[in-house]
């Protein structure tokens, strides 16, 4: 899987280079707490998908860039607000303090919600199609409002010291991790000028459903089996807050077998596209050796 990684590594080069360009630079608290989250490195696994599909469909990278940053500033702000202790409380992410650990709840509060709009001034200041800009920001506002990213988070505090079924706990992981992924491939897609009703479009959908479920899978697995020093945040959370996992459900592993089930329902989606080799078709399988 070392190709995987070589991808996931170049993508982010890349998404790093242009970050500085799209973040504020002062020294105003809210910007510095803006800052520290959003370069405290991570996979970029949202912005590859969005560089890649776009690419995929034959788009050109830097047109894809406005929306891949703004995918990843959505992302960061959800994993802000997930770790305050009035959610998930974790004083640790990406093996760094927390934002508010580091700033404050308050200043942590105030730069999450503040990731999320500007996320949206990423969208629509740029030379991109009116067309391209609302479908980019339709996308967008819908995975990460009420009905999807929110709506998710919701569902993972109803559950907790509940025991979900496995449709429910399919519903909450489509919303709460899904549906950034979903939007990440999508985006990519519209921006190559790939839009409802398209064949392609479809299939990065199905594509994406698949991963999505895979990805929060390995992440539940992770939460039992995982290593906090290389996971940078602390393991154990779920079983501790009562939460309903795959592993909780199935078992650590039919929930592995279950996870091998959907990187190949991944691979089948995207097999008409890309192929064995094509990072694309590869990443599921990457997902599930993962260690962090």
């Amino acid at each position: 899987m070392s190709d995987v990684t070589s991808a996931l590594r170049a993508y982010a080069d890349k998404f790093e280079a242009a970050l500085p360009d799209f973040l504020p630079g002062g020294d105003f608290p809210v910007e510095q707490a803006m800052r520290y989250s959003m370069e405290n490195g991570g996979k970029r696994i949202r912005p590859a998908l969005a560089m890649a599909f776009c690419e995929l469909f034959g788009g050109k990278l830097e047109q894809a860039m406005p929306l891949a940053i703004a995918i990843e500033m959505v992302h960061c702000y959800s994993l802000i607000h997930d770790d305050l202790p009035c959610m998930d409380n974790d004083d640790f992410r990406r093996g760094k303090p927390s934002c508010h650990k580091q700033f404050g709840e308050a200043t942590a509060v105030l730069a999450g919600d503040a990731l999320l709009t500007e996320a949206f001034t990423c969208i629509v200041d740029n030379d991109l199609s009116a067309e391209v800009k609302y479908q980019a920001v339709w996308l967008l506002s819908n995975a990460a409002g009420f009905r999807s990213m929110i709506g998710g988070q919701q569902l993972d505090l109803q559950y907790e010291n509940t025991s979900a079924t496995l449709v429910q706990l399919m519903e909450m992981n489509r919303k709460k991790t899904g549906a950034l992924l979903l939007a990440s491939c999508l985006l990519g897609c519209v921006v190559a000028g790939v839009i409802s009703p398209e064949p392609k479009y479809y299939t990065a959908h199905a594509y994406a459903d698949s991963l999505g479920l895979l990805f929060q899978l390995t992440d539940d697995i992770l939460d039992v089996t995982g290593n906090q020093e290389v996971l940078g945040k602390t393991i154990g959370k779920d079983e501790a807050a009562g939460k309903s996992t795959w592993v909780s459900i199935l078992g650590l592993e039919k929930a592995r077998k279950t996870a091998l089930e959907y990187a190949q329902k991944a691979r089948e989606a995207i097999a008409p596209y890309a192929g064995p080799g094509h990072f694309l078709y590869e990443l599921p399988g990457w997902l599930i050796v993962r260690n962090a």
